[in-house]
């Protein structure tokens, strides 16, 4: 697993949080804590293998007022990967 704080590969967004290998809530926890440090409109790419995170992820965003620009799902090494590209809203996450 890669420094979840890494930069991204790719030019489809600004950081990259690799959820590879851990499970739900966790990877939504996570993005959120990114979330909230990046500027509105900087996009954050996260990797997840915990299925939930298909249905986490995109609720997090409708929540949390950010935009879920891509979702997409393939295989790599035999393991199911979830690929996110989220996009930091202008709202202010409430706390739990």
């Amino acid at each position: 697993m890669m420094d979840e704080a890494e930069a991204t590969r790719g030019a489809d967004a600004d950081r990259f949080l690799d959820a590879r290998g851990i499970a739900c809530p966790l990877p939504v926890l996570k993005a959120r804590k990114h979330l909230a440090g990046m500027a509105p409109g900087e996009r954050l790419r996260v990797e997840a293998t915990d299925p939930m995170a298909a249905i986490d992820l995109p609720h997090l965003c409708q929540e949390d007022g950010h935009l879920l620009v891509r979702q997409e799902r393939f295989e790599e090494a035999g393991r199911t990967i979830l690929r996110f590209v989220i996009e930091r809203g202008t709202r202010v996450a409430q706390s739990d």
